[in-house]
């Protein structure tokens, strides 16, 4: 029998007033109810801040804070990680979507297995919300094997800290989340994956080809500056990673047969 913890799902907004309607509902309607959704608003200049106050007006399980400055998604998660309250810790952006059922299924999947950190597959939909693909995971992952291609969707991602406390996103721009679930793995064997899609992410279509070279070059900052790999490491572990983002890109198929992508 799940235990009804509480929940503490961080969202950063950004000028996200183009879907976050969905995106908190999809939180609130979830079939787990023991939840707080805590919104960081990075001085949006849309209307995101004013449709986060309807949600907080009606269901007081919502929380608005809004930070001093723009200062980047790793700041705004790690304000919502410290002001939280929940023994488990969730993410989800302002264009992403949760499946109903996700935090009970997920929560359920760690109590039963005694797994303090779980992430899951998901789906890949347009900016219509229409399903183009999925992503699959694998059942476990280490930390070596993290640092070979980031499994790990922020999304589906869950961790109790009751078993690691509070730990904070680097303070890098991109792939903050990245190192996030590498930190975690430094004190765990192994997350845990659901092989069933429990989320749905957004894919947009703008500047598609120049979100990967600056994934690319964030994920060499993260192996150097915050993993502290040598040279030789960081390369080892970046041809890993390029190899796969562009089998994965370039012959889907073929990768999915071979099991790097579902």
């Amino acid at each position: 029998m799940v235990k009804d913890k509480l929940i503490s799902v961080v969202m950063p907004v950004y000028n996200g007033e183009d879907f976050i309607v969905d995106s908190v509902r999809s939180v609130i309607n979830q079939t787990y109810h023991n939840l707080e959704l805590i919104v960081v608003d990075d001085c949006s200049s849309d209307n995101s801040v004013n449709i986060i106050r309807s949600f907080v007006e009606k269901d007081s399980r919502v929380c608005l804070v809004q930070a001093n400055g723009n200062s980047g998604a790793a700041v705004a998660r790690n304000i919502a990680i410290k002001a939280s309250k929940g023994r488990y810790i969730a993410f989800l952006d302002a264009d992403d979507l949760w499946m109903p059922e996700k935090l009970e299924k997920q929560i359920a999947f760690m109590q039963e297995n005694n797994c303090p950190f779980s992430f899951s597959a998901y789906e890949k939909i347009n900016e219509l919300g229409d399903v183009i693909g999925k992503v699959g995971v694998p059942s476990r992952v280490t930390y070596h094997a993290l640092l070979k291609t980031c499994v790990i969707g922020c999304l589906t991602a869950m961790y109790d800290t009751s078993h690691f406390g509070k730990v904070d996103m680097p303070l890098i721009r991109k792939r903050q989340d990245f190192g996030l679930w590498l930190k975690l793995l430094k004190e765990v064997d192994f997350a845990c994956g659901i092989k069933e899609p429990l989320a749905q992410y957004r894919v947009h279509d703008n500047s598609i080809s120049a979100n990967k070279i600056n994934a690319a070059t964030w994920t060499w900052r993260l192996y150097r500056d915050i993993e502290k790999l040598n040279f030789l490491k960081a390369s080892y572990y970046f041809s890993h990673y390029a190899f796969r983002g562009l089998l994965r890109s370039k012959a889907p198929r073929l990768s999915k047969l071979i099991g790097i992508m579902s």
